[in-house]
């Protein structure tokens, strides 16, 4: 996961480049990033193009990306696979098998519009939520029952960053610059691309009748870091850090705003996205405690009955799941 501190030091993003892939996806993407560097004056982040030998690579529109192979050059410290049309055609062993042999080695990873349904099939979103296009979603739900899909924007679940393409990496950009330099530069990113109407991770992928009630701008940063940082929480120094108010502004700005404190609000969602897990997936228990940040399962079995009433496991028994509940 994306430290919440400020970063001084380059973070390298690779780009991995399906044949085919939406070039809209891939500017959504890559642009904030190059904007961030632009409006800071620092090189926060390095970007790199790649496809499996290097060499050119064509958008379904027909635009060209020169590439760097996948076998040159350091590791960045996030690659993203952004894929279209098609994701499922991808049988590449090789890029498959580097996949992989980079989750074995700790390196975080993405994929934007198709590029979830790749990393799925090189087997490494077990145990993470994920969302992928609406396009895609039904025939990957389809291969697995196993696999933590939502419908959602983006989703953001520890060491994986998932969006649905589209425009959606600039939301998801959004986030990802907020929890590492602060929401001002994310805010001041967003206005250069007038993307004012920057949305929730739990936003729909396709057209919505309802719109969020109007929120103190620290209060809805706020609530969008709580949602991106589920697996990992923030502190209250943390969250105040990046949305730009003192700990004790925050506070009364949030209890103004939604009517309840700030950290309670946050240990609830993480417990209602604990109980979806249980209900929706077949998760074990302890997962779905790592999955919403509780390194403790005596800690998190005790949060969630004194929220629910009941323990996970009795939980799980009532849902005739309790085979799963270790």
């Amino acid at each position: 996961m994306v430290q919440a501190e400020t970063q001084t030091e380059t973070r390298r993003y690779g780009f991995f480049l399906v044949e085919g892939f939406a070039l809209m996806s891939a500017a959504s993407a890559v642009e904030p990033l190059r904007a961030a560097n632009l409006l800071s004056g620092a090189a926060l982040y390095d970007l790199q193009f790649l496809s499996r030998d290097g060499g050119p690579v064509r958008a379904s529109c027909g635009a060209i990306f020169e590439t760097d192979p996948i076998t040159v050059g350091p590791v960045p410290d996030l690659v993203f696979v952004i894929a279209g049309g098609n994701p499922f055609a991808l049988e590449d062993r090789a890029v498959l098998s580097w996949l992989r042999r980079l989750s074995a080695e700790g390196v975080p990873l993405g994929g934007i519009s198709g590029g979830a349904a790749i990393l799925a099939q090189a087997g490494v979103m077990q145990n993470r939520r994920f969302t992928v296009h609406w396009e895609h979603f039904d025939a990957l739900r389809a291969r697995s029952d196993d696999f933590l899909m939502e419908r959602r924007l983006f989703v953001i679940d520890r060491d994986r960053y998932t969006c649905a393409g589209g425009v959606a990496p600039l939301d998801l950009m959004h986030a990802l610059i907020r929890s590492d330099h602060g929401a001002q530069l994310a805010t001041q990113v967003s206005d250069w691309y007038i993307h004012t109407g920057i949305r929730d991770a739990d936003a729909p992928q396709r057209s919505d009748a309802g719109a969020p009630d109007e929120l103190h701008r620290a209060v809805a940063s706020a609530l969008a870091l709580m949602e991106t940082h589920l697996a990992d929480p923030l502190s209250m120094e943390q969250l105040a850090q990046l949305t730009g108010l003192s700990p004790r502004s925050l506070q009364r700005q949030f209890g103004d705003d939604i009517g309840q404190p700030l950290m309670r609000h946050y240990m609830i969602r993480r417990l209602e996205k604990a109980d979806e897990l249980l209900r929706q997936t077949r998760l074990p228990v302890g997962e779905v405690a790592l999955a919403t940040g509780f390194v403790s399962q005596a800690h998190f079995a005790k949060s969630y009955r004194a929220q629910f009433g009941d323990s996970p496991r009795d939980r799980r028994a009532q849902l005739g799941l309790r085979h799963l509940s270790g």
